[in-house]
């Protein structure tokens, strides 16, 4: 009886330390390269200067040409990258409700060496009422160039 009790324990230490394991390796993460970090930061400079000169477009490049995409606002999950630019468009019809685009870089963290997150802020100056709001991107590595994947935008105003 003894030896099950000592059994049991042993099977709940190793189960333990097992689960410990892996969990902290599937919540790892890696240092980001400055490459890397620059590349992001170029294309969120990209999207900037698109968005400013009123093209929608170009500022569409940065995203992720597929049904994998995601874009994330206060009316819900839009799925696709053609749903996302139709998204744009629609919600920004001309340069009075775009605005002026800048971006706050908050953080930047890599998740694997393909993939990595960024936090940030927005503000939209406009003519109109300014907007700002908070945003988080997923970004993946394909084809040597950082494109993103999924968007979450929220609005503060």
């Amino acid at each position: 009886m003894e030896n099950k009790k000592i059994f049991s324990f042993f099977n709940i230490l190793l189960s333990s330390v097992v689960s410990l394991f892996f969990t902290t390796n599937v919540f790892s993460q890696y240092p980001i390269s400055s490459k890397d970090s620059v590349a992001i930061m170029s294309v969120m400079s990209q999207q900037e200067k698109a968005w400013n000169q009123g093209d929608i477009n170009s500022f569409m490049e940065g995203y992720l040409k597929s049904e994998e995409l995601v874009f994330s606002g206060s009316d819900g999950p839009v799925y696709g990258w053609s749903g996302t630019k139709e998204r744009y468009f629609k919600s920004y019809p001309d340069l009075k409700t775009m605005g002026k685009l800048t971006f706050t870089i908050n953080k930047i963290k890599s998740l694997s060496t393909n993939s990595a997150y960024l936090i940030g802020e927005y503000y939209l100056k406009r003519t109109i009422e300014d907007s700002f709001g908070h945003f988080t991107l997923v970004w993946i590595k394909t084809n040597g160039k950082w494109l993103i994947v999924s968007d979450h935008t929220s609005s503060s105003k």
